[in-house]
């Protein structure tokens, strides 16, 4: 087991860790989660990206933390429109 493996099984566990984040707590709390996630799993693809010693890991990496941001915002935005203090919700 190479350095690259053990560092990807580290990244694995803390993106299990951001999975249990994301099922538990306040809404704002699971966008954390989904943003952090976002990132473990940019650089989780990274690290393996290395360990295989292939570069199209690598592309997938960075399409995947330019997608992961707006799709962050967009979240947020509902987020946003459904926590307004009318009580507002979907619909």
């Amino acid at each position: 087991m190479t350095a690259w493996f053990a560092a990807a099984a580290g990244l694995l566990l803390g993106a299990g860790l951001c999975l249990v984040g994301a099922l538990r707590g306040a809404a704002a709390d699971r966008l954390v989660a989904l943003e952090l996630a976002g990132v473990v799993s940019t650089l989780l693809l990274l690290v393996l990206a290395e360990a295989f010693g292939r570069g199209t890991y690598a592309d997938l990496a960075v399409v995947l933390a330019l997608a992961s941001f707006p799709g962050g915002l967009v979240f947020a935005r509902f987020l946003e429109r459904w926590s307004e203090p009318d009580g507002g919700g979907p619909g």
